[in-house]
């Protein structure tokens, strides 16, 4: 009955704000909307036992992309529009809504979810130790491919300075 509890607990955790990211029509409430939402898919992942997903879940969606999403949302300036929006962007939204539903019933119900008895076990640790043994060359070839993805947008990002007398003066300047 706990179980069930929880479930449902995060269950909610998890629906209420997306259905609020969706009817919200402010950027930055959708933007906290999704946080919970989030925060709800890490709890269930966590519930399955799957808490290799939860923390890649809290650190990359959570941690990364949508403070990143929250971040160019305040600080950019999104014009509101006040002109009358009509019914007709919801009728195609609700047939794919509907369709996107009955294929979910359909799988669902047609599954036999025959329920395990023994407790998860923890994937972290097993994970770990196959990325450091059978996988250790795909590891080390996507830390290269990140570093030089970082070198390159550090070097995008650099600012360009005309050289010139005045700009020579500047590079030999030693900080006190």
């Amino acid at each position: 009955m706990t179980g069930d509890l929880i479930f449902i607990l995060l269950a909610l955790l998890t629906l209420v704000p997306a259905v609020w990211v969706v009817m919200s029509r402010n950027l930055v409430h959708a933007g906290f909307g999704l946080l919970f939402t989030l925060f709800g898919a890490a709890g269930l992942y966590a519930y399955m036992g799957a808490d290799f997903i939860a923390v890649a879940q809290l650190m990359v969606y959570i941690g990364g992309v949508l403070v990143l999403v929250l971040f160019t949302v305040m600080m950019t300036h999104v014009p509101r529009s006040h002109g009358n929006h009509g019914y007709d962007r919801y009728v195609p939204a609700s047939v794919f809504a509907l369709l996107t539903f009955g294929v979910l019933y359909k799988t669902i119900t047609s599954v036999n979810w025959s329920a395990s008895t023994s407790p998860a076990e923890p994937t972290i640790a097993r994970i770990g130790a196959q990325i450091m043994t059978d996988f250790i060359f795909p590891f080390e070839y996507v830390s290269l491919v990140l570093l030089a993805a970082m070198i390159g947008a550090a070097l995008l990002t650099r600012e360009e300075r005309p050289a010139g007398p005045a700009n020579a003066a500047k590079d030999t300047e030693v900080a006190p």
